[in-house]
């Protein structure tokens, strides 16, 4: 499952379900599930965005990238 750093929206205190314990105010890496696709949804948390979560995502995005322009080069030529 996918992970993401959340963190409750100002003035907000918001409960991890697992573990009871309230969000850090800075944000806390949790995996994405129902509960809190619903509270993104309702606007209780936000998504933190980090440096380590953004390179990873683009880590991904090349090595796809990079696929896909191997795949491409193996078709025939003209």
């Amino acid at each position: 499952m996918a992970t993401v750093i959340l963190k409750p929206k100002a003035g907000l205190t918001v409960r991890h379900p697992k573990t009871l314990k309230p969000l850090n105010k800075e944000g806390t890496r949790v995996e994405m599930s129902a509960y809190w696709q619903r509270r993104l949804r309702d606007g209780d948390v936000v998504v933190v965005r980090d440096q380590t979560t953004q390179s990873d995502a683009d880590k991904a995005k090349a090595d796809s990238n990079q696929k896909n322009d191997k795949t491409k080069s193996k078709g025939t030529r003209r």
